[in-house]
């Protein structure tokens, strides 16, 4: 299967810096949209202990060829020393939706 576009996903505690690396991503037609969810729970383990936080979790739209700089964006600007950075292959669904991320991803 083809791979139309990908979903990055990141969660972060600090609004302000959310909001930074949403605004930069968008700036520099990185992505095409980012949606933020939340705020969430996160329970984790960190260095040995259970840790626990409240953070958002935002999902960007972008195309593959624009993926390792997205994901270097959110790695440069996230206050995390290990940050969720995950991302998902979108395959199928409304052509005219992936058109319009190609659209707005173009360099």
């Amino acid at each position: 299967m083809t791979v139309r576009a990908v979903q990055v996903q990141f969660t972060i505690d600090d609004e302000a810096a959310r909001d930074a690396i949403v605004d930069e991503l968008l700036q520099r037609h990185f992505v095409a949209c980012a949606q933020t969810l939340g705020p969430v729970t996160s329970r984790y383990r960190w260095q040995g202990e259970i840790a626990k936080a409240r953070e958002w979790l935002v999902i960007c739209k972008t195309v593959p060829r624009r993926l390792a700089a997205v994901i270097e964006t959110i790695r440069a600007r996230h206050p995390y020393d290990v940050p969720e950075i995950v991302v998902t292959e979108m395959t199928d669904g409304l052509a005219a939706y992936f058109e319009w991320v190609e659209a707005e991803t173009r360099e």
